[in-house]
């Protein structure tokens, strides 16, 4: 059988995947490289971030002429792109996370199974591999995912390593690839699934400040807060990344006041990572910064308080499989009602949590919290009178 396929590969001049600005192809045929490709593609307005051109050297003098992606002409080949690749590495993961300690052949029997079932709906996609290939696997799923796969002497099998540390991260992105994985297979399958049409979360920028905190660059953009009415322009030290109810938020200590703030991704526009550096502070621990915080509002005039929440036992059965924090402990659990416990700052977002739970939960403890829900509910009331 002679296996023939093209891999394409993209450079961008932003972190906005539409921003190509160089396309390179390679032809394989029987696992040798017969044919290559490369060219110059003009981005939406020739514009690139400073953090792209350190990244791959292209600057918008060598794109100024280049035709725009619409009108490059590229190979017209079968081609087999990274979404193939991408099928194969979430099955090796979906593999490895139900079974540890798989062995190659039975990774190999249960990838090729499955790839042969995909097939149905691309027939790009190639079934077999090596033992050479699936190292090569490995290595690339690691620096596009962080999995690290290892090999067991003792056990004789691949398995996924994760440190206790990474554990929660490593179960919400195993999460996240299992629906990435599923919806990259499954197009021609759209007519079944629906998906919450939601708007833009800002994730655009996500990869950039990223890497402006893993480089400790100071960035600028302009931002919308809710509180003020017309967008202002900041200047920041980006400190972390934190997601919370759908929403990605950048932790960093604005320059102008001093202090450590939360801004919402979706509301921060014009992001120019600059190359000037920052010292980021040593005592600065995102887990520590938000241990007794329910969201991503962090009050520095008060004190984590202890709350007792009473909420009906059908309720009680989604608080048990989705915890409201880290904190939670349940403190009575029968036919009359689950009772749980927590310790955080008491803010804005989990009032309206509560309030979003109208009857099915009651407020102990604390005493001032019952009375701020009271005077809500009591309030929310008279609306309608």
């Amino acid at each position: 059988m002679i296996h023939i396929f093209t891999a394409i590969d993209f450079e961008t001049a932003t972190g906005v995947r539409t921003s190509i600005c160089q396309v390179g192809i390679v032809r394989v045929e029987n696992g040798r490289t017969v044919n290559t490709l490369s060219r110059l593609v003009q981005p939406p307005n020739n514009y690139y971030s400073d953090w792209c051109i350190d990244i791959h050297g292209i600057t918008p003098d060598k794109t100024e002429n280049a035709p725009t992606f619409d009108k490059t002409k590229l190979l017209n080949q079968k081609t087999m792109s990274k979404r193939g690749y991408f099928t194969r590495y979430g099955l090796i993961i979906e593999k490895l996370k139900n079974n540890p300690y798989t062995t190659f052949n039975e990774l190999h029997d249960y990838v090729g199974r499955k790839l042969e079932n995909l097939r149905l709906f691309d027939d790009d996609l190639q079934v077999g591999f090596s033992k050479r290939t699936l190292n090569r696997d490995i290595r690339d799923i690691k620096n596009s995912f962080g999995f690290e796969i290892e090999y067991s002497q003792k056990e004789k099998g691949y398995f996924i390593q994760k440190g206790e540390r990474a554990s929660a991260i490593f179960q919400r992105m195993m999460e996240s690839f299992d629906v990435l994985h599923s919806l990259n297979l499954v197009n021609e399958l759209t007519p079944f699934i629906q998906l919450e049409n939601r708007k833009p979360q800002g994730t655009d920028n996500l990869f950039g400040l990223l890497h402006a905190v893993k480089n400790k660059c100071l960035v600028k953009f302009t931002y919308q807060s809710f509180w003020e009415g017309e967008p202002t322009e900041r200047t920041a030290e980006p400190l972390a990344l934190k997601e919370f109810r759908n929403r990605w938020y950048l932790i960093a200590k604005d320059r102008k006041e001093g202090r450590i703030k939360s801004f919402a991704l979706d509301r921060l526009t014009n992001l120019d990572i600059t190359k000037q550096p920052f010292t980021f502070p040593d005592a600065f621990k995102i887990d520590e910064h938000f241990r007794y915080c329910f969201g991503i509002i962090r009050p520095s005039d008060s004190e984590p308080e202890n709350i007792i929440l009473s909420f009906t036992p059908l309720q009680g059965m989604y608080v048990k499989t989705l915890p409201l924090h880290e904190t939670q402990e349940v403190m009575i659990d029968n036919e009359n009602e689950c009772r749980i416990k927590l310790k955080f700052h008491v803010t804005h977002d989990f009032v309206m949590e509560l309030l979003s739970l109208g009857s099915n939960v009651k407020v102990i403890e604390p005493r001032s919290l019952v009375k701020e829900i009271k005077i809500a509910l009591r309030d929310a009331a008279n609306q309608y009178e």
